[in-house]
């Protein structure tokens, strides 16, 4: 009988949810009702160039989050990414000021912001430190680099490199949303169909088993971190190409609302489980909620009060996940 029972509530696959029980599926519901709120108090929040203005200012976050996806699911984390940002758009803007080739540039902002993601992600590892230490301590050498290059001046790259940042095509769909949906793509393909993206489910989950089972925990999550840096990369260089100005400060702020994004949209700091769905769902919730405040004219410091309470919101869904998978693995191995 007990066979049976265990036959019956296996008629979905392992794995496989429905819809209405997936994490994305409530965010989606959020993000309509949130729309039709906003939509009947200020109907220009349903115009195209409202719509388009949404999908430009979630391309960033966007990108972030995936590689901070990535790095969750592996069991680590990086607050340095806003930091980071700051930095490399800073070089990126005073190359672009010194007509560097474009080429070079991209190979430049890439490199460098991969080889700040390994040293955070290095360090962790080498010195078996938590990565939201070392990211702490990174976050502050790299905004005091930046700080020593530009000497705290703006730099302005005066209307170069904008094809990134400001293209859009039909006149309507942001290029740099759409390179953020390609990396959506990737990402799913990477955290589904291969071993990298096994590996990493596997080292988040459980370490000790995944080590056992003959996974190189230092080499898989060092090529997380990797990955996490060359996005980080990738969105600095259409941050500045939109905003057309760099300063230390520039990406402050961004790498807890990523983190936020990645928590909320079903990807626990514990890190083991999560889906690049729910972080899209995430981000999109996000953007639609920054746009909703301003329609409203919501005063912008309370605005920073609502994304605050919206990362603690978040932290309260990880936690409350965790704590009912601990629940439901509890039933089952009572009822075996």
């Amino acid at each position: 009988m007990a066979h049976s029972k265990r036959n019956n509530n296996s008629v979905l696959p392992k794995g496989k949810k429905p819809i209405r029980k997936n994490q994305w599926f409530f965010l989606l519901l959020a993000e309509i009702v949130l729309a039709v709120i906003t939509g009947s108090i200020n109907p220009r929040f349903f115009g195209i160039s409202n719509i388009t203005n949404i999908l430009e200012q979630i391309a960033v976050l966007g990108i972030l989050a995936s590689g901070m996806t990535m790095l969750i699911i592996s069991g680590e984390i990086d607050i340095s990414v806003g930091a980071n940002i700051g930095l490399v758009s800073c070089v990126v803007a005073m190359m672009i000021k010194n007509d560097a080739d474009y080429l070079w540039i991209v190979a430049v902002a890439l490199g460098l912001a991969a080889f700040n993601s390994l040293l955070v992600g290095a360090s962790s590892l080498i010195f078996k430190a938590p990565s939201f230490i070392t990211s702490l301590g990174f976050l502050s050498v790299f905004r005091g680099t930046a700080y020593a290059i530009t000497k705290g001046v703006f730099q302005t790259i005066y209307g170069k490199f904008e094809a990134l940042g400001l293209t859009r095509l039909w006149g309507l769909l942001p290029l740099g949303f759409l390179i953020g949906i390609l990396i959506y793509l990737v990402t799913h393909f990477l955290l589904k169909y291969t071993k990298l993206g096994r590996h990493f489910y596997a080292v988040g989950s459980n370490p000790a088993a995944a080590y056992l089972s003959g996974i190189s925990i230092f080499k898989t999550k060092l090529l997380a971190f990797l990955i996490n840096g060359l996005l980080v990369g990738l969105a600095s260089m259409i941050l500045l190409s939109r905003v057309g100005a760099a300063q230390p400060t520039t990406g402050s702020g961004l790498e807890l609302r990523a983190i936020g994004a990645v928590v909320i949209g079903g990807t626990p700091l514990s890190g083991g489980k999560g889906h690049i769905l729910g972080t899209f769902f995430g981000v999109l919730l996000m953007g639609i909620i920054s746009n909703a405040l301003n329609m409203l004219r919501v005063n912008p410091y309370f605005q920073e009060v609502v994304f605050g309470l919206f990362i603690v919101a978040s932290l309260a869904v990880s936690a409350f996940s965790a704590y009912s998978g601990k629940g439901v693995l509890k039933r089952r191995l009572k009822k075996d």
